[in-house]
């Protein structure tokens, strides 16, 4: 068996001392360029992958990150937290760290268990998700000198004390209507979630800004349920049986969209032919339904990087002010909203933040099968 490259053979290699390998792993800058450049290359060229172990007892860092792991099919349809979940263990694996995932029913229990991890020093820092408002625990972790990002705004909190990386919601209902609107559609209706719900209403004033900016009609074209598919076929019943149904739907998540759907070919309609639908999340289901459901897509692999960039800042002292990042989400097009070919539709700005409301030719990009 190949002898594991240790730091000796690394300093012995590149002809530098074992401090200044320890240096171009833990101190780049203590270095100069050249010098840290030809130990990367030859730690390279080795393999040599530093001890963790030792480096703990060295500084106390355990190159771990905690985060809550929440159930996989919250919403009805799953597949976001799983994305995020993956993607953060990728990304954070890629900067030398692990992710220690836990469970717990509700805040008070996530609060526990930060207590314990903090206290037996088992983590360098967290990632919390699902904010909401009331969210008690930005502050406790604030309290406790913690590390932490946030996935998730801080809602209804003005002027945040902390980090945190959203998905702009709000661009995404927003796009999905614009994008109903160049097929032709003006009754455009919204199905949402009950009023003080951040990430509903979030969404609820993108689809609201789209309408408005359209000069399309909003009376009565929208209804409001907990989340789920039952609840998604109830409220598209009500809208579809109504004096004037829509006809199109913009739905706050894919749960809600396949209730829709549910509902549209109990009427023996087809979703897409009659009355199109748009999801948000892109949940797998979404590309499994037949017609394929239209979806809003989060951009969970950019999120994932950008909270580990934020943390590892945190984490080593070098962020100085509260970082505060909203991402642009984008329409993928399946049958459900009128087109017969799977479609991507992705609007960017400069900064790489939310679009603004007004309607330019789409930047259509076919979506590979």
């Amino acid at each position: 068996m190949k002898k594991r490259p240790t730091i000796e053979m690394v300093a012995q290699q590149a002809g530098v001392s074992r401090q200044t390998v320890s240096n171009a792993a833990n101190a780049p800058h203590r270095l100069r360029p050249e010098t840290l450049r030809k130990v990367l290359g030859t730690i390279d060229e080795l393999g040599y992958r530093p001890s963790h172990a030792a480096r703990s007892l060295r500084t106390r860092a355990t190159q771990v990150i905690g985060c809550r792991l929440l159930p996989g099919n919250y919403g009805g349809t799953g597949g976001v937290l799983d994305r995020l979940l993956h993607a953060l263990c990728d990304a954070a694996w890629a900067k030398g760290y692990g992710v220690l995932t836990f469970s717990a029913a509700n805040d008070d229990e996530e609060i526990a268990v930060f207590d314990d991890l903090l206290r037996r020093n088992a983590v360098d820092g967290l990632v919390l998700t699902h904010t909401h408002h009331g969210d008690v625990r930005p502050a406790w972790l604030m309290d406790q000198s913690a590390h932490f990002v946030a996935f998730g705004r801080p809602w209804g909190v003005e002027r945040p004390a902390h980090s945190w990386v959203d998905v702009d919601g709000s661009a995404g209902t927003a796009e999905a209507v614009r994008h109903l609107a160049e097929l032709g559609h003006t009754r455009i209706g919204f199905l949402g979630l009950p009023e003080g719900n951040g990430v509903g209403d979030d969404r609820y004033q993108g689809w609201q800004r789209a309408v408005d900016a359209l000069a399309l009609p909003s009376k009565g074209l929208i209804a409001r349920a907990e989340d789920g598919v039952m609840s998604g076929k109830a409220l598209a019943e009500q809208l579809i049986t109504s004096p004037a149904p829509p006809t199109a739907l913009v739905c706050v998540i894919d749960a809600m969209a396949v209730g829709a759907v549910r509902a549209i070919e109990e009427h023996a309609m087809e979703s897409g032919r009659d009355l199109a639908v748009i999801g948000f999340d892109d949940s797998p289901v979404a590309s499994l339904l037949r017609p394929g459901l239209s979806s809003v897509r989060q951009p969970i692999e950019d999120v994932a990087h950008k909270l580990i960039e934020v943390l590892l800042a945190e984490i080593a002292g070098t962020q100085r002010r509260p970082s505060r990042a909203l991402l642009a989400p984008w329409v993928v097009v399946r049958e459900s909203s009128g087109l017969p070919r799977a479609r991507e539709l992705r609007r960017s700005s400069p900064h790489g933040g939310a679009a603004d409301s007004t309607l330019p030719d789409l930047n259509r990009k076919e979506q590979g099968k």
